[in-house]
């Protein structure tokens, strides 16, 4: 006769790895919606052979501005969901996010620097927006109150610190024209600039960054039961906190330097994804890993029919897309303490 304590949890197991499949497959094909779609839409077939032969006449377009597009949004938005997903479990504030606590303006004031200095290579805006990320990760949670940090003092901090450091940006643009050039775009959000140079730099840091943050996922659900506990638990509360910091600052850090400070998908997904999975972080992090991606490909896609025979940028319909939608979840009750 078969257990039937254990069938409840087989159940959900299974449901959840039929549900990641599925997450999966949507993203898929949001990945071949951003490489065929643009200010020229190419068919399915034009697609495949523009990927597959160099002497194909779509060879150009999908190797040199899709493909690279299409690889860079899958990185940011992993980067940004699986940052906001253990940030929200650290801080237990289901307010977190690399945007609403600062560690976004961090990097984008650490870059706005950097091109204020001269510099415009992808590369060093990645070491400056890590610093910047860094820096600005450490200040909030110390003056939101270390351990004993409440979501209302972590919010206030980086609002404080949001304003601040948007304010700096600001006043570079306004005062250098030369900065004002080339960051106008990268301002808002934007993977209109990807090429394959960008990516190279940036992947290696987002995919430490993950690494490390999947790997703090089962030391983090024993965190959340408190320290005292978690140590019961074999797990070491000083170490969790500074690897997930480690790995916020890489995953926001390089996210910023590639595409600008892009709203929402830390905060959102993370909340979408909980109310599929439940608070286990070994199952809400390879969710917001998948659906991150959809959610701010989505937006790139949609940006592009949208603003034909221009485009709007990511950021800008992410901002318009995820304050509705997560205005819509706190109304409902939806927004779940982490």
């Amino acid at each position: 006769m078969p257990d039937r304590s254990t069938a409840p949890p087989k159940r959900h197991r299974a449901a959840r790895t039929v549900g990641l499949l599925g997450a999966v497959a949507l993203l898929g094909v949001i990945l071949v919606l951003s490489i065929a779609v643009g200010a020229k839409s190419l068919p399915l077939a034009d697609v495949w052979s523009g990927l597959l032969h160099r002497d194909a006449a779509e060879y150009a377009v999908v190797h040199r501005m899709r493909l690279p597009r299409t690889l860079l949004g899958l990185l940011a938005g992993t980067a940004l969901g699986v940052a906001g997903a253990v940030m929200q479990a650290l801080t237990r504030n289901p307010l977190a996010d690399p945007g609403l606590l600062g560690i976004n303006a961090g990097a984008s004031a650490a870059v706005a620097t950097a091109a204020f200095l001269g510099v415009t290579a992808i590369g060093g805006y990645v070491w400056f927006a890590l610093l910047g990320a860094a820096v600005v990760t450490a200040l909030v949670y110390a003056v939101g109150g270390g351990r004993g940090a409440t979501p209302a003092r972590l919010a206030l901090a980086g609002a404080a610190l949001n304003a601040t450091l948007y304010s700096f940006v600001s006043a570079v643009m306004l005062l250098d024209t030369a900065s004002l050039d080339r960051l106008r775009f990268w301002t808002v959000g934007s993977l209109a600039s990807a090429d394959s140079a960008t990516v190279t730099r940036v992947a290696p840091f987002i995919l430490v960054g993950l690494l490390v943050a999947l790997g703090a996922a089962r030391p983090l659900n024993a965190l959340a039961l408190g320290d005292d506990a978690a140590r019961a638990l074999g797990a070491r509360p000083a170490v969790i906190r500074a690897a997930v910091i480690v790995a916020v600052t890489l995953l926001c850090g390089a996210a910023t330097a590639a595409c600008g400070p892009i709203v929402f998908v830390g905060l959102l997904v993370p909340h979408l994804v909980r109310a599929l999975t439940g608070p286990d972080l070994r199952w809400l992090l390879p969710y917001c890993a998948v659906l991150a991606p959809v959610l701010l490909l989505g937006a790139d896609v949609l940006g592009r029919v949208l603003g034909r025979p221009g485009e709007l940028q990511v950021g800008m319909v992410t901002a318009v897309l995820g304050g509705p939608l997560f205005l819509w979840l706190v109304t409902r009750g939806r927004v779940a303490h982490p």
